[in-house]
């Protein structure tokens, strides 16, 4: 049975290579060039302060991993992020992705933040399908925002209120403050039920 946990920089190397075909075979990711492993372990070590990066490992190491990010820098977005999710070709459609985005979730409304925001390269059926499945819905599109492979592309924004608005909400909480939080074992462990 799979386990879920927050990424420390070792797990940098299977990060990347979970990422790598995404980046040199289609226009899922808009990076050009595939992050080498001590890239990736930045990224992690960078974003882990501010918001969740997950990790679902089994049998064979590393299934995928799903993260959250600033949605954009400017103070009124802090309520805000960006996510992702990425799973190893061999352990698509076995629930490792829906997982990850449930306990992903839990830890961002744990932390306070409102609403999550997914940006999705179409055509992408098989990401469209996952992100309604778990709640997000559709909110307008980019058109022909981004060239790669020898094509324009459209990008989709799917959107998740994580709760409600608050008239006059409290800042965000860091990782570590939330992490000292009852129920924060609870919220990471919630993808698995």
């Amino acid at each position: 049975m799979p386990i879920l946990r927050m990424a420390r920089e070792s797990d940098a190397e299977a990060v990347a290579a979970i990422y790598r075909p995404w980046v040199e075979n289609t226009a899922v990711s808009f990076e050009l060039e595939a992050p080498a492993p001590e890239e990736m372990a930045r990224r992690i070590r960078a974003n882990s302060a501010h918001a969740p990066w997950l990790i679902c490992e089994g049998t064979g190491g590393v299934w995928g991993y799903a993260y959250a990010s600033r949605h954009r820098d400017r103070a009124a977005y802090q309520w805000s992020v960006d996510v992702a999710v990425y799973v190893d070709e061999r352990r698509r459609r076995h629930g490792a992705g829906r997982a990850l985005y449930r306990s992903l979730f839990a830890l961002l409304r744990l932390q306070g933040f409102v609403a999550a925001h997914a940006g999705i390269t179409l055509p992408n059926p098989a990401s469209v399908g996952l992100h309604e499945s778990v709640g997000f819905r559709r909110i307008g599109t980019y058109p022909a925002v981004g060239y790669k492979l020898g094509a324009w592309h459209d990008v989709g924004w799917w959107q998740l209120r994580l709760r409600d608005d608050a008239a006059h909400p409290s800042p965000p909480l860091s990782v570590e403050q939330a992490h000292a939080r009852p129920g924060w074992e609870e919220a990471l462990q919630a993808g698995l039920r």
